[in-house]
């Protein structure tokens, strides 16, 4: 039986990314985990469905919550490339998500930069995995963006 880690999840959600860059959105990608087993995938799709609230961290609570029929979430982990926004986490605060794991910071617009509880108390959280590539993904994006 092979042994799934944080890193074999994150780079599952760095290939969701990849597939919102090549769509041209922001490349956000994500894949929520139950036992061990990747329920949903998901990446941004704010462009194609014209909504700002079509994060990658929106696309998989919801399919989560109906691929479980629950809509709290507390033996689920969160993989996403990105640090979630204040909208996101606020979402996972609502899905009482167990664990969220996340690749590059955003220092602008990270649940973070926000004072005041925004996830759960008893959610876990782990920044920082795959920061680099997540980092340099984005980068590439918004370069190629400008030139535009």
């Amino acid at each position: 039986m092979e042994l799934y880690t944080d890193e074999y999840f994150m780079r599952e959600a760095l290939k969701e990314a990849v597939k919102a860059f090549e769509e041209d959105e922001v490349p956000v990608g994500a894949v929520l985990v139950g036992d061990t087993k990747i329920l949903v995938r998901g990446h941004n799709l704010t462009e194609r469905l014209i909504d700002v609230t079509a994060h990658a961290e929106m696309q998989v609570l919801t399919g989560g919550s109906h691929a479980l029929g629950a809509k709290y979430l507390p033996d689920c982990t969160l993989y996403v490339t990105l640090e979630p926004c204040v909208m996101c986490s606020g979402a996972l605060f609502w899905s009482q998500i167990g664990r969220v794991v996340f690749g590059a910071y955003d220092q602008k617009r990270g649940y973070q930069s926000w004072r005041g509880l925004t996830l759960h108390p008893r959610t876990e959280v782990l920044g920082g995995l795959f920061a680099e590539e997540s980092t340099q993904l984005l980068q590439r994006f918004f370069q190629e963006k400008r030139k535009k």
